[in-house]
Order: C-alpha cells, then structure tokens, then sequence
C-alpha cells in the first residue's frame, strides 16, 4: 500500500471531507494568520474587474467558509457571484454570514463542473488554494478557460515555494513551529494540516505552474508575491481567456490598470 492509499492520510481525493470535520474551527485558524484575508482581497483586485464588477458574472471555485467569496465582493462589490465548493460543513459556516443577494453559494466539485449548471461565460474566475489540492490541473484549467468570456481573468491564489530552498524553508519551519500544533490544539487532530504542509511543498514551482497556465492556452500569464512572511511562498497567477474583451484597444501600450504584475502592489 503506497503512503497516499494509507487509511486515516489525507490526499488530494479525500481533502474535501476533512474539510467538512474541521469546519467550524476553520475560520478562527485562518484568522490567526497575519495578512491571509489581505493577501485574498489583493489576488481579487489583481484581476482588474472594471466599473466595481458593475454587470459582471464571476466564479469563486473552492470558496471555502468565504473569505475569498468576501475578497471579491470587495473588489467588485457590483458583481453577481457564484461561490463554489464540495464540502458541504464549509458552505454551511459560509451561508451563517451576511451576504447580498447578488452572492450564492453552490455545493459541487470544482474539478468537475457541470457545463450545464456553470456554463458561463463568466467575467472572471477566482480559486484560491484550489489548485493544489485537484487530481487533475490540467482539465480543471482547460475547463476554466472555456468558461470564461474572451480577455476575463483567472486569477489562481495558491501556494507556490519548489523553486526556493529558502521558501520550502520557511514554509515548513511556519507548518511545524505553528500552523500543525496549533491545528492540533483547536481540533483535536493535526493530519488535515499536516496534509497542508506536503501538498504545498508536493505543487508546481512558479515557473512549471505559470507553464501549465500557458500550455492550457491561457494568455498573458503573469504572476506576482504577496507581502510579508508569505513573500515568495503564497502567489497570483494571472492568466487571461484567449480573445479580448470588448471595448479594449488591441494597440494600448500598456495593460488595464490593475494587471501589471511586475511590482508589488499592496492597494
């Protein structure tokens, strides 16, 4: 029996319902992270939404309680969004907060919409700590890409450390100085964040991730760092739908406001 088929260890096919267990205590452990809620509203306004997201249709995938649901509410607080996630005890704790009418949440796997269901074409996708955590990358993100109207934005918040030592250093000196003891105390049980450790060092460097992106036949692909203790271990990667959106000149020598991801931006 390999390490990943051993009963009670967490992987990639069974994340999902150790999600649902830890639920409840979720927020508080997230909250006790400094910038995670910052760093989520800065990936949402990374995409560059226009106009406050004033007739715009977005998908959140893997949405989680809503904190990233929240971060692009704030970006484009206009906007009419779907916030997606497969496990159930999540989306409960994400429905007990207060949200306009223009935000629903919907329990299905993110790594397998169903095209009738979420057709799109949506003006922009968010998933933040999604990526990672799905069996198959490549199909979520060609299936991503063909929901998205021409130009919209993905915007993938995940994780990212394989090309720096010093990163993957940092990363699990943070794991196991904190984030597993005190997910121990709060729960009772540290293997979801022990799973959290070897999943981020297990994911795609920047350079293979920002590749995938491209080969998928995602444009413009860019990626950027958030400030503080997560610089050059939590990213945006920033992709584009082939095509352009309306209203946009093909020879405007710069990018919209927004995506220029070659400096840190922190508002």
């Amino acid at each position: 029996m390999s390490p990943k088929q051993q009963p009670g260890r967490i992987d990639a096919s069974t994340v999902s319902r150790s999600f649902d267990t830890h639920a409840r205590s979720y927020d508080k452990l997230v909250g006790a992270n400094p910038g995670y809620h910052e760093h989520l509203r800065l990936s949402a306004r990374r995409m560059g939404l226009r106009d406050g997201g004033n007739g715009l249709r977005l998908l959140d995938l893997g949405c989680g309680t809503g904190a990233s649901t929240a971060a692009l509410l704030d970006a484009a607080p206009k906007a009419q969004i779907t916030a997606v996630d497969l496990s159930a005890e999540m989306l409960a704790q994400a429905r007990r907060k207060t949200w306009p009418s223009t935000v629903r949440f919907v329990r299905a796997d993110a790594e397998d919409l169903d095209p009738v269901k979420f057709g799109g074409p949506y003006d922009g996708i968010l998933a933040a700590y999604l990526l990672r955590n799905l069996t198959d990358r490549n199909a979520a993100l060609r299936r991503y890409r063909s929901m998205l109207a021409p130009g919209a934005p993905l915007a993938v918040h995940e994780y990212s450390v394989r090309d720096s030592a010093r990163s993957r250093a940092v990363w699990s000196a943070v794991c196991w100085g904190v984030i597993i003891p005190m997910g121990r105390v709060r729960t009772g049980s540290a293997d979801l964040y022990r799973y959290l450790w070897r999943s981020v060092l297990d994911f795609d460097g920047v350079e293979a991730f920002t590749g995938r992106m491209t080969a998928v036949g995602f444009e413009d692909v860019r990626v950027q760092t958030m400030p503080g203790w997560q610089q050059h271990i939590v990213h945006t990667f920033l992709g584009r739908a082939p095509g352009l959106p309306p209203g946009v000149d093909p020879d405007a020598p710069t990018p919209p406001e927004g995506l220029d991801m070659t400096k840190d931006v922190t508002r």
